[in-house]
Formats: structure tokens, sequence, C-alpha cells
């Protein structure tokens, strides 16, 4: 939403804080809204605007008070997202550990690696 938020920042703005967005901006967000799958809704939050400014830009259009740019070709690319893996066939990375460290200020405390993770535990609290 960054680059969208920069984008409306360039809009010019009346005295009363209102932005006052330019024609051709206008014709190319009614036209986004006729691109197949399109809605009036998505495309006016995605311009953070109400949807009745985009549905009187919209009558302005079809009065002809609004000339639409060209959009053939143009379109949304459909958005998949992918199943999660199962975290089993994840595998895990190999960790050869002969000692466990536990650093604090100058102090080096070396531990087994098989040293139970409550021993840890109640080592580094004690730090």
């Amino acid at each position: 939403m960054g680059a969208t938020n920069d984008f409306l920042a360039g809009i010019p703005r009346s005295s009363d804080g209102k932005r006052r967005w330019p024609l051709e901006l206008k014709a190319r967000i009614v036209a986004e809204t006729l691109i197949e799958g399109a809605t009036v809704n998505g495309v006016a939050k995605r311009y953070d605007l109400i949807p009745s400014s985009v549905s009187d830009w919209r009558r302005m259009a079809r009065m002809g008070k609004l000339v639409l740019p060209n959009l053939d070709g143009m379109d949304f690319v459909p958005v998949q997202i992918a199943e999660p893996m199962p975290l089993e066939s994840v595998p895990a990375p190999a960790i050869n550990l002969a000692s466990v460290e536990l650093l604090k200020g100058g102090v080096t405390i070396r531990l087994a690696a098989d040293t139970p993770a409550t021993r840890i535990a109640e080592i580094v609290a004690a730090l």
C-alpha cells in the first residue's frame, strides 16, 4: 500500500482538504471498473475513494462528460495462492552440536550437547 499512498500524495487538494482528481485520472479509474472481474468497490478501495465517487464518475462517462482511455489488452493478473507445504515434508537442517555455548557479556558457558533444555533455561535465567 506504500506505493498507492505515495501516488495519492501527489493528487492536488483544494483548500478544504478534498482531493481534486484530474479528469484523465477519473477516466482511468472508471475504465478500470469496466475490466472483467473488477468491481466499483474494489477499484474505489485501491484508490482510497468512496464507491459513490467512482459511481458518479461512471455516470459522467455515460453522459459523455468523461472520455475513457482505451484499455484494450489490459487485464488484471489472477492471483494464485499455493497450498502450504506440510511441515513434515520440509527437511530439517542438519545440526551437529558437540556443545552448547551460552554467551553473556564476557562470560562463556559451554554445556554438553545433550544437556536438557530445562537445565539450559535455568542457567540462562540465572545469568
